[in-house]
C-alpha cells in the first residue's frame, strides 16, 4: 500500500474524531490551544495504537470486529452526547444543572474509543495487505492528531458565537456522529 492510500485512510478515520473535537470546543468552557491539543494528543495515540491492536488481532476476530464496531461507537457517542444534552436541558429550564462538559481523562479516553474502533478494524485488514504497520499507523495518528487540534479550535470560534447553547448543540453532534456511523455500517 502506498503512502497517498494510507494518508486518505487516515484522514477518512479521523474525520470522527475532528467533528467529535469541534463539539468540545463548542461545549467546553475555557477551551483554548492548550485544551485542544490535549484532545487532539488523546486522539492521535488512540488513532496511532488502534491499528497496531488490530494488525495483531489478524484474522480470527476480523468479522468480529467489524460486525459490532459501529454498535460500539453508537452507544458510546450517544451516551455521552445524550449527557450533554441531558445538562442544557437542564440549564435551559432553569435547574442546576450537572458540572458543563469537561475533558476529565475519563471523559476523553471515552471519546478517543469511540471514534478510533474503526481504526482497529482497518488495522485487522491491514494485516493482510503488504504494508508497513508502524508506519502506517503514525501517519493515522498524526492525521487524528491534527485535524482534532484544528477542530477543536474551530469549535471554539463557534462556541463564541452560541455560547447559550453550545452543550446543546456539542451534545446533539455526538448523537449524530455515532447515528451517522451506525447506519453506514447497517445500510451503507
Amino acid at each position: 500500500m502506498d503512502l497517498l492510500s494510507v494518508l486518505l485512510i487516515a484522514v477518512s478515520l479521523a474525520l470522527d474524531a475532528f467533528a467529535v473535537s469541534v463539539s468540545c470546543g463548542i461545549a467546553v468552557p475555557g477551551f483554548g490551544p492548550k485544551q485542544a491539543v490535549k484532545v487532539g494528543v488523546w486522539f492521535g495515540v488512540f488513532q496511532f495504537l488502534m491499528p497496531l491492536a488490530g494488525w495483531f488481532l489478524g484474522t480470527g476476530v476480523s468479522a468480529y470486529i467489524q460486525a459490532i464496531d459501529h454498535f460500539v461507537a453508537f452507544g458510546l457517542l450517544a451516551l455521552i452526547g445524550g449527557q450533554m444534552i441531558a445538562g442544557a436541558v437542564k440549564k435551559g429550564a432553569g435547574e442546576q444543572a450537572e458540572a458543563p462538559a469537561d475533558l476529565s481523562p475519563r471523559r476523553l479516553c471515552v471519546l478517543a474509543i469511540a471514534t478510533s474502533i474503526d481504526a482497529l478494524a482497518v488495522g485487522v485488514s491491514m494485516a493482510f495487505m503488504s504494508v508497513d504497520i508502524l508506519t502506517s499507523a503514525a501517519v493515522i495518528g498524526v492525521v487524528a492528531f491534527c485535524l482534532s487540534v484544528a477542530g477543536g479550535l474551530m469549535g471554539k470560534r463557534l462556541g463564541g458565537l452560541f455560547q447559550k447553547r453550545a452543550e446543546l448543540l456539542g451534545g446533539m453532534v455526538l448523537v449524530g456522529i455515532g447515528l451517522k456511523i451506525l447506519l453506514e455500517h447497517l445500510f451503507g
